[in-house]
């Protein structure tokens, strides 16, 4: 089992940038694969970007096409901490940030429901 503890949400304005980190409990955490979601007022929660271990020994990144470019996720797997590095910030990013983990599986599901441990959140506000 892993806890999960997201930090570094804030209010920016348009075009800045952000960095979430999730903190996770657990000596196993280098077993986990690891995404973030985020949910807007009124919408589902929605795949952001996920990080899993790959059969070449690295670890392969996926992210939802708008994001793509901008925003980079990162793990230090020494200090059981997973990053979301978010540029080119926009209004329609706007949302709670959740960080999310589940047991290694041979591919990254975009679906929230497949994902068996969560954080708090943490809110993002990008002003326009």
């Amino acid at each position: 089992q892993v806890q999960l503890q997201e930090s570094g949400g804030g209010l920016v304005q348009a075009g800045g940038s952000l960095r979430l980190s999730c903190a996770a409990s657990g000596r196993t955490f280098s077993s986990y694969s690891m995404g973030w979601f985020r949910q807007a007022p009124g919408k589902e929660r929605e795949f952001v970007a996920a990080t899993r271990w790959s059969s070449d020994s690295t670890y392969y990144a996926e992210y939802v096409d708008s994001v793509k470019g901008r925003f980079t996720i990162f793990r230090d797997n020494a200090k059981n901490t997973l990053y979301l590095q978010m540029n080119s910030l926009k209004s329609e990013d706007t949302a709670v940030y959740y960080c999310a983990a589940v047991h290694h599986t041979g591919v990254i599901d975009y679906a929230a429901k497949k994902w068996d441990y969560w954080g708090q959140g943490t809110q993002v506000t990008v002003s326009s």
